[in-house]
């Protein structure tokens, strides 16, 4: 009998060392997770964008511009916009299709904003 109980408990302390890695990664997954982007379409942050305020986001369209009051803005091809900060890093893709990152915040009064952390041509 005290054979058995070695294996038992040999086993037992080996599923609480396992149980216990899997826990500790799942820990630090879920850690690394906070910071990173969300792949999503204009389209989507125009029609749930309280689902993705104060995200960090990638998301892609054409730049664009109105000069009174100045702003810039992506847009796709059903018109879905987000505007985007600072103007200076956008302005020079005016009228090309970008990849951007960057913090997402929606505001009732303020609209779609990202404020950019990378920008790539498409």
């Amino acid at each position: 009998m005290s054979h058995y109980w070695k294996f038992a408990g040999a086993r037992t302390a080996f599923f609480i060392a396992a149980a216990s890695v899997v826990l500790l990664a799942g820990s630090l997954v879920g850690c690394g997770d906070q910071g990173r982007a969300n792949g999503v379409t204009l389209a989507v942050l125009t029609t749930s964008p309280a689902d993705y305020d104060n995200s960090q986001v990638i998301t892609s369209g054409v730049v664009r511009r109105f000069e009174e009051p100045l702003h810039y803005w992506i847009e796709d091809d059903d018109l879905n916009r987000v505007e985007i900060f600072p103007h200076e890093k956008i302005a020079p893709y005016l009228g090309e299709v970008v990849l951007v990152e960057g913090r997402f915040r929606f505001s009732t009064t303020e609209g779609r904003r990202l404020t950019l952390t990378d920008i790539k041509r498409k």
